[in-house]
């Protein structure tokens, strides 16, 4: 293992009964049927599959989920050339397995029904209505599978005046209010809308699906039934929005971009040192006072202005400048060390590279390494939850395109080799 990283076996839960010896995971014996594509809906298969279930991904023949093409960077093999499967792909769609079934085919929509009456859950995000023509809509489904669990993924949920629209994370996070409070403030240099520098949204909306589903299957538990569940990135965007929404709920006042500046809390932002930047997060007046000893101005935190963080909210306008004059004098190192000591919250803003040589990234075992079998390995980032008694399990890399159809085919619904063999000669698989 090198400082940088950790195998699958070195990670916290990395293999099967790691810290409960003989304890299935969580979620074992669950099927999930996930025919959802890009990244929420793959996000949620994801870690449902990491907490144990069985997770089928169902694909186009020859060209899969849209992601396996969006490269570079595309993981390479042992002579340093292309596999095909792109980075963006490998992110969302580990433990699972890969099933082509063509559902614009009668036969193949039949091999999709057939597998979801064997499926406790399914995942999919097509646009309103996109899976009823093919019979595999929410009533056509659980009519014959009252136990499913079946979750939809949408830009704008399955009723109101959008329902119809197609969504994606970048629109979302602009209609939904995010990009309004991203960014630098207006009149500064540079000032306008940002998005987030990865689809949050997204990965919001995974994580929702992910709960959502373990609550139905726990009222199936009690109720027998299974359920729709019905989720919007938009609803999902604007209930994210946390203390900014409530503010101006509670406030009647519209936030605005500020930047890296925080709108409640002072100082809590970006500052500028010797050789770089780094960040201050002083969530109370005792952290502010014995920041502004550190900095050789304790009469800061004396001062009406700046003593309480009511007041520094007031007065950010003043104090802020001469917190910049101040954090320029040492390096972003000097200071960490400084503050830390003193129980000042702080700690530099890191390149890709930087987080995962951090030494708390390596400890905590964030870079896992599973088998490939075009790459020998497949560098991903481990999953945070953390169960004493029921660790994640890393059981396989993101499958290769149909990599598990013969065996999927076999196991869920019998087919024997011959019935598979014709479904290829049909191109239905």
């Amino acid at each position: 293992m090198s400082d940088a990283t950790a195998s699958a076996s070195d990670a916290p839960g990395a293999l099967p009964g790691d810290g409960a010896p003989g304890r299935a995971p969580p979620l074992a014996g669950v099927r999930v049927l996930d025919l959802s594509r890009v990244l929420a809906g793959p996000w949620a298969g994801q870690l449902l599959a990491d907490l144990g279930a069985d997770v089928i991904k169902v694909e186009r023949p020859g060209a899969g989920d849209d992601t396996r093409s969006w490269g570079p960077p595309y993981l390479k093999d042992a002579a340093g050339r292309d596999t095909g499967e792109a980075a963006y792909f490998l992110c969302a769609n580990r433990n699972k397995r890969s099933v082509t079934i063509d559902m614009a085919q009668p036969e193949g929509q039949s091999l999709v029904r057939r597998l979801a009456q064997q499926a406790d859950v399914l995942l999919e995000n097509f646009k309103l209505g996109g899976l009823k023509q093919y019979g595999l809509d929410y009533a056509s489904l659980s009519a014959s599978n009252p136990r499913l669990v079946y979750c939809s993924i949408t830009g704008f949920g399955q009723d109101g005046p959008y329902a119809p629209r197609a969504g994606y994370d970048f629109l979302i996070q602009g209609m939904g209010g995010l990009m309004s409070v991203t960014g630098r403030a207006d009149g500064e240099e540079g000032a306008g809308p940002q998005k987030v520098g990865v689809a949050l949204t997204d990965i919001m909306t995974g994580l929702y699906a992910t709960i959502a589903v373990q609550a139905a299957l726990a009222e199936r538990e009690r109720s027998g039934r299974g359920q729709h569940i019905d989720l919007a990135l938009l609803d999902v965007q604007i209930a994210c929005l946390a203390n900014q929404a409530s503010n101006y709920l509670a406030g009647g006042v519209v936030p605005r971009r500020m930047g890296n500046a925080h709108p409640n809390i002072v100082p809590y932002q970006d500052f500028p040192t010797a050789d770089g930047d780094m960040i201050l997060a002083i969530g109370n007046d005792g952290q502010f006072a014995r920041f502004c000893a550190i900095a050789g101005h304790p009469e800061w935190a004396e001062d009406a202005r700046f003593a309480t963080n009511p007041q520094r909210v007031a007065h950010r306008a003043v104090l802020i400048p001469l917190l910049r004059q101040a954090t320029v004098t040492r390096t972003t190192r000097e200071w960490i060390a400084a503050l830390e000591s003193a129980g000042v919250p702080c700690g530099p803003i890191n390149r890709l590279d930087e987080v995962f040589a951090d030494p708390q990234v390596r400890a905590r075992g964030l870079r896992i390494e599973l088998p490939h079998p075009q790459a020998g390995t497949v560098p991903l980032v481990a999953n945070p939850m953390r169960l004493s008694a029921s660790p994640v399990v890393y059981r396989n890399a993101p499958p290769q395109l149909g990599q598990h159809t013969d065996e999927v085919l076999h196991e869920w619904l019998g087919l024997d080799e011959a019935a598979i063999a014709a479904l290829r000669r049909g191109n239905v698989v």
